[in-house]
Formats: C-alpha cells, sequence, structure tokens
C-alpha cells in the first residue's frame, strides 16, 4: 500500500510528490502527460525557472524525482476511486488496482474553447489568461480584453498596472450601465459585436475580427473561457465543490484537505482565484505535507 497516491502530474501533483518523497513517504503519481499550459511556449513567474517552457521544466522535475527510491511516476489515467481514509482504492485505466492511505487529487481542469475560428489555434499563444504569467512580456503594448462578466471589470483595473492601451471586446454581450460609464471614464474603448474570427499572425499578435464594424488588431488577447475539471472523480466522491464566474473548483480547507478526509487537492483543480504555475506549485508542496503530516502517530 501507498502511503499517498497522486492523481495528475503536473505542476502540483509533483510539488506534492517531492515534498512526500523528502519525508521517505511511498507515494503513486498517475498521470495522462497532459497539462494544461501545454499550449505555452514559455512559463514565467516560477522561481527558478522564469520563462523556460513548462514541458521542460516539468521534464526537469520528473528527473529529479527520480533520485528519491519512494517516489514512482505512472503514465496511466485513473479511471475510479473508493474507500475512506487509510483504506483508499484507485482503479487505473489499464486495469490495475491500487491502494494508499492518502490521496491528493490534482489533475487540473480543461479550459473550454469556444466556437470561434482560429481562438483554439491562437490559446496560449495570441490569446492567454494570465497577466502574471505573459503580461510583462508585451507590457506598454495594444492588449484587448474578451468580455467574460462582471470579472472582467476588475481586470480592466489589473490590467493597468502593465498597459494603458486596452480595447475591450463585449463579444456581443451586455455591460451593465454602470462599468460602460466607468470605461468610458478610464478612456478604454468598447467594441460592440459578436466575435467571428481570430486571424493569428505569429507571435503574440492576433486581429479580431467581427460580425459588425471593422477587424480590430491588438498585440495581445486575454481571454477566460469556461473550464471544467480534467476527470470526474470528485463528482463520484461527492465532494464539495465551488461556483466560480469561469468554473467549478473543489472546495478545501487551509491544508487543501478537501470535504472528504484524507483527499487533498491542489493546482486548478481546487484554485478558484487566477490560476499560474506559481500557485499550483505552492499550493501541491502544502497538500503533500498536509497529507504527511495527517499519518503521523
Amino acid at each position: 500500500m501507498d502511503d499517498v497516491i497522486i492523481i495528475g502530474g503536473s505542476f502540483a501533483g509533483l510539488a506534492a510528490a517531492l515534498q512526500l518523497g523528502r519525508a521517505r513517504r511511498k507515494v503513486t503519481v498517475l498521470d495522462t502527460g497532459l497539462p494544461r499550459n501545454r499550449f505555452a511556449g514559455h512559463s514565467h513567474g516560477l522561481l527558478g525557472h522564469d520563462h523556460k517552457p513548462p514541458l521542460d521544466i516539468l521534464a526537469e522535475a520528473r528527473q529529479q524525482l527520480a533520485r528519491y527510491p519512494t517516489i514512482r511516476l505512472v503514465n496511466v489515467r485513473a479511471d475510479s476511486i473508493s474507500g475512506a481514509i487509510d483504506d483508499f482504492s484507485v482503479l487505473t485505466g489499464d486495469g490495475e488496482s491500487l491502494a494508499a492511505r492518502r490521496l491528493i487529487l490534482s489533475y487540473g481542469v480543461a479550459d473550454q474553447m469556444p466556437d470561434v475560428p482560429g481562438f483554439a489555434e491562437s490559446w496560449g499563444t495570441s490569446i492567454v489568461p494570465c497577466p502574471y504569467c505573459d503580461g510583462f512580456e508585451v507590457a506598454g503594448q495594444h492588449w484587448g480584453l474578451v468580455w467574460s462578466g462582471r470579472q472582467s471589470h476588475n481586470h480592466v483595473r489589473l490590467f493597468h498596472d502593465w498597459t494603458d492601451t486596452l480595447t475591450l471586446f463585449t463579444d456581443g454581450h451586455d455591460i451593465p450601465p454602470d462599468i460602460r460609464a466607468d470605461l468610458a471614464r478610464r478612456n478604454i474603448p468598447v467594441v460592440d459585436g459578436r466575435i467571428t474570427e481570430i486571424a493569428h499572425h505569429g507571435g503574440h499578435t492576433a486581429t479580431v475580427k467581427l460580425d459588425t464594424g471593422p477587424n480590430v488588431a491588438v498585440d495581445i488577447l486575454f481571454a477566460h473561457p469556461r473550464n471544467k475539471p480534467s476527470a470526474s472523480l470528485h463528482e463520484s466522491l461527492g465532494l464539495a465543490t465551488v461556483d466560480t464566474p469561469l468554473g467549478i473548483a473543489l472546495k478545501v480547507d487551509e491544508r487543501r484537505e478537501t470535504s472528504m478526509p484524507g483527499i487533498y487537492a491542489a493546482g486548478d483543480l481546487a484554485n478558484p482565484l487566477m490560476a499560474s504555475v506559481t500557485t499550483a506549485s505552492s499550493h501541491g508542496a502544502l497538500a503533500g505535507i498536509s497529507a504527511q503530516q495527517s499519518m503521523l502517530v
């Protein structure tokens, strides 16, 4: 029996495994090799790894974990979970049944691309969600923001630290009059009409094509499509969740424990705020430490 099975081996899962491996706890990490940020050319904001390709960072992390004899990395999907604290069972996609005292869920989320030609192809390059991840490289340039709800008004204020040139695209949605008035006060153009296509020109630059009015070119486009968990294991367990403007996140306490004793969660799956590799790594490390300390006798 493992001490901990970690489901999801990206930044959060591997950070958890590192802490547990250093505590000489027996750990199995299950991963399918499809991290959320695999579309990005570079990852930013992670101390010691700034401006490295995210897949390179993960490959290096896996190499470093190889020095810990109690950590096992397995490229396989987790199909189901059953049991309770100190006696969990995980059935994998290849039919193997694994047992563990604790579980850490870090299988992340999948972004739901809108049905707009060019959007999915531009995701991670000319269309990005996080200014902390990509803002510095395009600071002072012309940014675009696709309206996704009232939270977009907060992004308008946030983006001011990076640029004074911002265009807001309503994408056919109604913007409340009070927010429109504030945008006018800030001299932020609002472009109405549905987005019909995104033309990607290499690098960050994109042209937003609309069903009404002329096309608008921007140096980078920020958008926040809804996302959903990459797996449904939490649903079968009945774990408590939190509704966010962009999707569902697992509810965790200050030690990253979910509503079911013995199951912890980290990474984008359990982060209702702005996700990043930095927060995923820190939350993963905390989940690993919390799981280890919960097994002390």
